[in-house]
């Protein structure tokens, strides 16, 4: 495969260019080394293309996860307490997880466990490889990304998305690289407040 198209969010592709540029070139070989004609495995049931061989996002999803993890690419969570108070929320989401759910209950409130886990981080850079539903990009773009950078767990944020050309050949139908670069555009300019990176894949 091959990167086909990539935006910049608040100077992403920038810092990672000065501060981790051998991270950028690790991310583009797995991408360069996958065959995605080797994925080209799930027979479509859908009526308009009843039969036709497509690219499989699950499987997709595995062999990237499969490279990412040979190159010290790991998960990471993070987890975090909520309350139905949003000014008690705002005094809680900065405290360490222990000192959140204390300062809840020391408030009268119930304290509800919660959490972000992303893909991939390596060197203060997550990576997102959504193959996913159209709904989970807006979440990964203007939730999780941010909440990891807000909490000085990452610097940068990347999403891996395919083109609509190969998402047009896919199984479940995911979102696409170039609707995403559209709700983020639309957002204007500073919108969301975390350097990003818009990676567009195609075969």
């Amino acid at each position: 495969m091959k990167i086909g198209a990539m935006y910049s969010h608040l100077n992403g592709f920038e810092w990672i260019q000065y501060h981790q540029k051998g991270m950028w070139s690790e991310m583009e070989q797995i991408i360069t080394d996958i065959n995605a004609e080797e994925y080209r495995t799930k027979i479509s049931k859908e009526k308009t293309m009843k039969g036709k061989m497509l690219f499989s996002p699950t499987d997709l999803n595995q062999r990237m996860k499969t490279d990412f993890e040979e190159l010290d690419w790991f998960e990471s969570r993070t987890n975090y307490w909520v309350t139905d108070d949003y000014n008690l929320i705002t005094k809680t989401m900065h405290l360490k997880e222990g000192e959140q759910k204390k300062l809840i209950q020391e408030a009268g409130k119930i304290p509800i466990k919660s959490y972000n886990q992303t893909d991939f981080v390596k060197n203060r850079i997550a990576i997102e490889v959504q193959f996913g539903k159209y709904s989970f990009i807006a979440y990964d773009l203007f939730v999780k990304h941010l909440a990891f950078y807000v909490g000085d767990t990452i610097d940068v944020g990347i999403e891996i998305l395919p083109m609509k050309t190969m998402q047009s050949e896919m199984s479940s139908g995911p979102g696409y690289y170039e609707g995403a670069l559209y709700d983020l555009a639309r957002q204007g300019r500073g919108v969301p407040a975390v350097p990003l990176v818009l990676i567009g894949i195609q075969p």
